[in-house]
């Protein structure tokens, strides 16, 4: 058999053929995941929209195809703001969810009262997005009031509200339905000295959370990484969903794990681990958190996961730490967690954040997976999945190809002029040579070790079927510091007297 294959074997007649093949000259080169965002979430209940998953790339193409105000939209400019300080090239993909159809929107008002003594300005801030400003001037009336407060809140179209006139009271309904709808605060900002104040009713009543499953259907062999849960981190129904799901996404033939990220504005450590120190064995679902905020959680998320995506996909073997989530609007100093609560957190299962120089900054990104007794849980931080995540893709890239796929298969001493065949030992060098390159990037430790601990074997019982195993460690990240200061006191050179 000859080396090359560009004419048949078969052939007699002169020719000259020349066969152009891409060959990988990478040498054993890793290459980094690229790592892609699917966002789960509804719409505007006044929209009409395709539930079929679709790619945008700007927050202002997803609020004309989904309703400006929706989840969806608001996620999208945390992702993508138009400042273009959000997630770049990494593509997003939106998974659009009608809203259940037992869901009822949530419901509040703001009702207006007392004598102007003096003109004011005022913005009515829902979830930290403001307003239009309104005019309120001297000797005007309720309704008055009640008609300009109305204008300025519709005149906002990323507001997640609409407001009604309702003469004596601003009527205000979520833009979709669902209990995450619950999760909207409205704020009046203005003078509280000029005359008029604001009785506001808190939103309420919003029930049920359309069905994730329909989203996640769609999603096939695409390799989507990490996922943002719009419904947050507090609607356990919708986490066991995510968490099956990702689970599936591990098995070894499908070999494509994810992250769902959620988000929590609970102020105590109590409150935003009641539901993530209960789902111990889940690998699939984080929560990202912002104590005290008026921020929507699924913005929170949103925000948090535009930085830590680009951190994976760019150097994924570094994680997140200090990295400033910048538009988003903490809660109050006293909310913020100590160092204490910050461990308590991680222990049971929720990220966590710090707040410097008023800016949220990202702490630790965990999963919700801690089981008990285990100190160093396996698939507790994102940065060790993201990890795992590589080295699956680099395998992948590797074994999942032509010329491995069908290959001639014969023993390791065994000579041969086929330079298709291959051998235990090709596949042995194969490995060692990813993990050399995995260790060069820092993505493992030790990778001579790793090497050692590489196997590979024509199976006993099948001879078309070729085993591999090797072990590596993963690289640790430096997230503590221990540092020991000693000092003492300079008493002088004593003097010599001659």
């Amino acid at each position: 058999m000859g080396i090359s294959t560009a004419v048949d074997a078969s052939a007699v007649a002169r020719v000259v053929g020349i066969k152009t093949t891409f060959k990988d000259l990478r040498g054993g080169s890793i290459l980094f995941l690229p790592q892609r965002i699917a966002v789960v979430g509804q719409g505007s209940s006044a929209s009409v929209y395709s539930t079929t998953k679709a790619q945008h790339t700007s927050a202002l193409s997803v609020g004309q195809t989904y309703g400006f105000g929706s989840p969806l939209h608001l996620a999208a400019l945390q992702l993508m703001p138009v400042n273009g300080d959000g997630v770049g090239t990494i593509p997003v993909t939106f998974y659009p969810l009608d809203d259940d159809g037992s869901g009822v929107a949530s419901a509040g008002d703001i009702t207006p009262s007392g004598v102007q003594t003096e003109a004011a300005s005022y913005v009515v801030r829902v979830n930290n997005i403001d307003s239009e400003p309104f005019v309120i001037s001297v000797g005007d009336t309720v309704a008055t009031i009640v008609t300009a407060m109305t204008a300025a809140i519709n005149a906002n179209l990323n507001m997640p509200i609409i407001a009604t006139d309702s003469t004596t009271t601003v009527d205000t309904a979520s833009k979709w339905k669902g209990v995450s709808a619950n999760d909207i605060v409205i704020e009046i900002i203005g003078s509280t000295t000029a005359g008029t104040s604001f009785a506001i009713t808190q939103h309420v009543g919003g029930l049920v959370n359309p069905d994730v499953d329909d989203a996640l259907t769609q999603v096939g062999d695409v390799w989507e990484t990490m996922f943002l849960n719009c419904m947050g981190a507090s609607d356990s129904g919708t986490l066991t969903k995510f968490a099956t799901f990702g689970e599936g996404r591990w098995g070894a033939l499908v070999r494509k794990p994810c992250i769902a990220f959620g988000g929590n504005t609970a102020t105590t450590v109590a409150l935003a681990t009641a539901i993530t120190d209960a789902r111990k064995t889940d690998r699939t679902n984080c929560q990202l958190v912002e104590p005290g905020s008026n921020d929507l959680p699924l913005v929170v998320a949103a925000r948090q996961l535009a930085r830590i995506a680009k951190v994976a996909n760019n150097n994924p073997p570094h994680d997140y730490g200090s990295q400033d989530a910048t538009g988003l609007t903490p809660g109050a100093d006293g909310d913020q967690w100590t160092y204490a609560d910050r461990d308590e957190a991680v222990k049971k299962g929720s990220s966590t954040i710090e707040v410097k120089d008023g800016v949220a900054n990202i702490a630790d990104v965990v999963t919700m997976y801690h089981p008990s007794g285990d100190p160093i849980p396996a698939y507790r931080f994102v940065v060790d999945i993201v990890k795992l995540q590589n080295i699956i893709f680099n395998l992948d890239l590797e074994f999942a190809t032509s010329k491995w796929d069908g290959a001639p298969l014969i023993p390791d001493d065994q000579p041969t002029i086929n330079a298709s065949a291959k051998k235990p030992k090709t596949a042995v060098a194969a490995v060692s040579a990813i993990l050399d390159s995995l260790g060069l990037n820092a993505f493992i430790s030790d990778p001579e070790t790793a090497k050692e601990n590489t196997f590979a074997e024509i199976d006993p019982a099948n001879p078309k079927r070729l085993n591999v195993v090797t072990t590596v460690q993963l690289s640790g990240n430096s997230n503590i510091i221990s540092v020991d200061l000693d000092f003492g006191f300079f008493f002088g050179t004593p003097t010599v007297v001659a």
